[in-house]
């Protein structure tokens, strides 16, 4: 049961023309504070008090992402809420929220244009990384192979980097979150997701080795191409496993051991591959089961996908 206070204080809220605004604009995506004012053609300290309200109110959150402050509805999409001020949108405010809108195709516009000039600035490490194993395509069939026959559940995607495991597998989770400490990646994942339409996934930025998830919060646990990149391989699957429910998958797709050392100095990588026998035993430590790796031959590089399993009854998930 809602509070008087809290209901008088929620309806307060909305009865702000700029905060209605900012509402349906942060409907339609995940915006910085700059960007809502951007938007709005607002001043930023004016929007960050109307942001405040709204989040008190519980209508809105608000989560740091290094120095930027993203912001999100905390109401769900079908909310009926939304049902009401649609039915009601019109005059003065309808026309405030169609410029707003107009405005929010240039910041999508700028973020993709951001997004390109970073691509293109790399393409050429990128492709020389990608010339030495086999095909993205048949690494991506293999991982949702290794995803087969159980609900996705809550998807954690480790290390998300452009988030292209949430474009193709966040549609098959009863919710998805992807990770990384990156706010560069974060912000490249989000053009990708924006770009790929419909895709229901949140992007938060955080560390391998300390989730911002608590303990079995995940059904699923993906590590793309990761594991490479730390320093302590065994603590970043410890962390992973502690976010893995009862009966729950985590599943690794790295490189098999190999001697490229340049890799080390040209593209930062601080392990060189794994074998089978150190993947299975650092997941075994972390409590979990190992299956049979699959390797995926095809270049001077050898991608295999490591998958384990949490022990125990798994809970019951909408897919």
């Amino acid at each position: 049961m809602v509070a008087p206070m809290e209901l008088t204080n929620f309806f307060h809220a909305l009865g702000d023309e700029s905060r209605l605004r900012i509402l349906m604009v942060i409907r339609s995506m995940e915006l910085t504070v700059g960007e809502i004012a951007q938007a709005l053609g607002q001043s930023q300290p004016r929007i960050s008090r109307h942001v405040r309200i709204l989040a008190e109110a519980g209508i809105a959150r608000r989560r740091k992402e290094g120095s930027w402050t993203f912001v999100e509805p905390a109401l769900p999409v079908d909310s009926p809420l939304f049902e009401i001020i649609d039915s009601r949108m019109e005059g003065a405010i309808a026309e405030a929220c169609d410029g707003d809108a107009q405005r929010l195709d240039a910041i999508r516009i700028e973020r993709a244009e951001t997004a390109s000039q970073w691509f293109a600035s790399r393409a050429e490490r990128w492709d020389e990384l990608r010339s030495l194993h086999i095909e993205e395509e048949q690494v991506e069939a293999a991982t949702a192979k290794a995803l087969e026959g159980r609900p996705l559940g809550r998807l954690v995607d480790v290390g998300t980097g452009t988030g292209r495991m949430l474009e193709l597998f966040a549609p098959g989770a009863s919710e998805a979150i992807g990770i990384d400490r990156s706010p560069d990646m974060l912000r490249l994942a989000r053009v990708r997701l924006e770009a790929a339409g419909d895709i229901a996934a949140s992007l938060r930025q955080g560390d391998m080795f300390a989730l911002p998830l608590a303990d079995g919060a995940a059904d699923t646990v993906i590590l793309h191409q990761v594991l490479h990149f730390a320093h302590q391989p065994r603590a970043a699957i410890d962390e992973a496993a502690r976010i893995l429910a009862p009966g729950g998958r985590l599943v690794l797709v790295d490189f098999a051991a190999h001697d490229r050392e340049d890799l080390r100095r040209q593209h930062g990588h601080q392990r060189l591959g794994f074998t089978d026998a150190a993947i299975a035993d650092m997941v075994k430590l972390a409590g979990l089961k190992p299956a049979r790796p699959v390797r995926l031959d095809g270049g001077e590089l050898t991608v295999t996908i490591w998958a384990a399993d949490r022990p125990g009854k798994a809970r019951k998930v909408a897919a």
